[in-house]
């Protein structure tokens, strides 16, 4: 989405719910909430806030093996 775009999404939504709800929706978002709770505190649709996450930030996803599985694969014999 284009910079401008972002920027005037940001105005309507502050102008709409106000600085302080933003900061809720961020935190929301931030912390994983899922779009149906985050929709009905809002009073909108799971869609409405799912463009919201769209336009206000970028999800990332990484996987991350347990320690426990990196220690038993150490522990391993290497093959030759």
């Amino acid at each position: 989405m284009a910079h401008g775009s972002v920027e005037r999404v940001v105005a309507n939504f502050v102008a709409r719910y106000g600085r302080d709800r933003l900061q809720e929706l961020l935190n929301a978002l931030t912390a994983g909430e899922s779009g149906q709770h985050i929709a009905d505190q809002f009073g909108v649709s799971r869609e409405r806030v799912r463009q919201w996450k769209n336009t206000f930030g970028t999800e990332v996803v990484f996987y991350r093996v347990h320690h426990e599985v990196i220690a038993a694969v150490e522990e391993l014999p290497r093959s030759t």
